[in-house]
């Protein structure tokens, strides 16, 4: 049924709260309307209708208890998700640091190092100079000390180098035949053993022979 008033239409019921539908029990309700061409002409306006439309089937209602419980237990699933991916994160990252702090402190080793080599020939070279320019004035020193102590007495045993061979002093026969020392002791005997011999040096006592 419907009501056609100031050029607007208005169904008398729902369409599944028709007449010949099963559903809820039906409660008459007085209804007016708010438009102003209703208002003015104060028309009221009665359908039937039902306080809430049927149910659909297949649409399940959950309760609160278990909204709750399904909410807490995500929650926990996704901490503990969550915690591990952290943890196996923090262990990556941890090596990751531990990495590079060995790195840098290698480089800082070598580094080191490679100064303490730099330090070490500059000094060598140092002491090189200073020795050098020691060595220097030790022999200025000597050449300086040469000439003036030895300026008189020069000639004179260059003289006496160059007539050594002219002197008369006679050598002693016993100096004459002096030959180098041996290395190995000659025989005092032709039926002595030689130092090659294994029994050289050794002197074997005899034992007496018993008389029986």
């Amino acid at each position: 049924m419907k009501v056609k008033l100031a050029a607007h239409s208005i169904h008398a019921s729902p369409p599944w709260q028709r007449p010949g539908s099963t559903g809820a029990p039906f409660k008459r309700r007085s209804v007016k309307c708010a438009c102003p061409v209703c208002a003015r002409v104060g028309a009221s306006l009665r359908y039937t209708g039902a306080v809430t439309p049927p149910r659909r089937r297949g649409n399940p209602v959950y309760s609160l208890t278990i909204l709750i419980a399904t909410g807490a237990i995500t929650l926990l699933v996704g901490g503990a998700i969550g915690l591990l991916i952290g943890r196996r994160l923090s262990a990556d990252g941890q090596r990751l640091r531990d990495t590079e702090r060995k790195l840098d402190q290698m480089t800082q080793d070598k580094r080191a190092y490679e100064n303490s080599v730099v330090e070490h020939f500059s000094q060598t070279a140092r002491l090189l100079n200073t020795l050098t320019d020691s060595y220097r004035n030790v022999h200025n020193h000597l050449a300086s000390g040469a000439e003036t102590l030895c300026a008189d007495k020069g000639p004179v045993s260059l003289e006496r180098l160059q007539g050594g061979a002219e002197d008369d002093a006679e050598i002693p026969a016993h100096l004459a035949q002096i030959q180098p020392p041996l290395d190995y002791a000659p025989k005092t005997s032709p039926g002595e053993k030689g130092m090659l011999n294994e029994e050289f040096g050794i002197e074997r006592q005899r034992k007496p022979v018993e008389e029986r």
